[in-house]
């Protein structure tokens, strides 16, 4: 990431095209430096490797640190030689400075977790979730699941609660629509149920796409692109372009699950016949592993045709209840395609994604996170 151009005086702050307004220049270099400062971890980084990575003037990151500093965001960690001249000062982000919550709503579990500033879980919680017992009653365990995860005691710099669950559904306003099997939920205002409740921030995004954000934060937000393929429950996608999240117009990307393969197939929960998800689950239904991960593959290898993609990335409870047939099947699909197309050397790689399970929960509280640190995706 880098800062913006042109240098203006009082502040040491670049100019940005289209006469941004001083207040988010502000906040967007500040989001700079704490990245880097995020980045070099317990070593630390100098004022100066500070400037010389951001764009910044010097006077303008002494500023911005001090600041930090005041805040509590940052501290000394200790002092590195310089090529001349005195030994430089190096500072770190204090990661117990900040939290976030993140939750994972499935349709039969929640899955909370408390994330400090580098990411880290802190706390966690799980329990049994009917996502159809109605809005009252999931709102309300929501409340009791964040109250745990937060512990009787104060934590340092709460920013909000992350919410994660199937869509399809409004990110912009928080708002669900019809939830694939609980058409109920429909029109209901979920981020405004909770921040009432709950006193604090509220972000609510499809599971998928928290999971690719946060898998994309933890891949350093380079400029690559990766599908995340999430069977569990149901199936979805989270898409990651250019390193930012795809959610489209009407942040309605990534369903994934509902695309037709089979005409005269099985009927699926939404409506349709024949769709990857019906598929895929009809399959392990039966104990076909083999045959759900090549559905899922034909699946993969639309979205690597469509949008050639770098890497496939696989999550959910599904594939985590057999991770190397579903690799090994979705990984013989994409390759039987490259090769067909005469790519044979450059197969799409397929890997489980990290997190063990946790990625969806921690992605949504990266909701939360991402942003202080530039992610505008988040």
């Amino acid at each position: 990431m880098r800062g913006v151009a042109g240098v203006r005086a009082a502040d040491g702050v670049r100019d940005a095209p289209g006469g941004a307004n001083l207040p988010a220049l502000r906040s967007h270099n500040t989001a700079l430096v704490l990245d880097l400062l995020r980045t070099a971890g317990a070593d630390g980084i100098s004022r100066l490797e500070l400037a010389e990575r951001t764009g910044l003037t010097p006077q303008a990151v002494s500023k911005i640190t001090a600041r930090l500093r005041e805040e509590g965001l940052a501290a000394e960690a200790g002092r590195r030689a310089s090529t001349g001249g005195k030994p430089r000062t190096v500072l770190r982000l204090v990661p117990e400075a900040g939290h976030a919550v993140g939750l994972h709503l499935d349709r039969d579990e929640l899955r909370a977790v408390l994330v400090d500033l580098k990411g880290s879980v802190v706390g966690e919680r799980r329990t049994p979730l009917n996502l159809g017992a109605g809005a009252e009653a999931v709102v309300g365990e929501v409340e009791e699941a964040v109250a745990a995860v937060l512990g009787p005691g104060a934590v340092p710099g709460l920013t909000g609660v992350g919410v994660a669950l199937p869509g399809p559904l409004d990110h912009a306003r928080g708002v669900l629509h019809r939830v694939t099997g609980f058409p109920e939920w429909d029109g209901y205002p979920l981020r405004a149920a909770l921040e009432e409740r709950l006193g604090v921030p509220v972000v609510v995004d499809k599971d998928t796409n928290a999971a690719a954000l946060g898998l994309a934060v933890g891949r350093g937000g380079g400029g690559g692109s990766f599908a995340y393929l999430h069977l569990g429950t149901g199936l979805g996608a989270g898409l990651v372009i250019g390193g930012s999240v795809h959610r489209g117009v009407r942040t309605g990307a990534g369903e994934f699950g509902h695309q037709v393969i089979q005409l005269d197939g099985p009927p699926c929960t939404c409506g349709n016949r024949g769709c990857i998800e019906a598929l895929c689950l009809g399959a392990m239904a039966r104990g076909e592993t083999d045959e759900a991960a090549r559905v899922l593959g034909a699946g993969a290898a639309n979205l690597v045709g469509l949008l050639d993609i770098d890497v496939v990335l696989l999550g959910g409870r599904t594939v985590a209840a057999a991770p190397e047939a579903f690799v090994r099947g979705v990984g013989a699909v994409l390759a039987g395609r490259a090769r067909r197309e005469g790519a044979g050397e450059g197969v799409v790689p397929v890997r489980v994604a990290s997190g063990g399970g946790r990625e969806v929960a921690e992605g949504a509280a990266q909701l939360l996170l991402a942003p202080l640190f530039g992610r505008s995706d988040g």
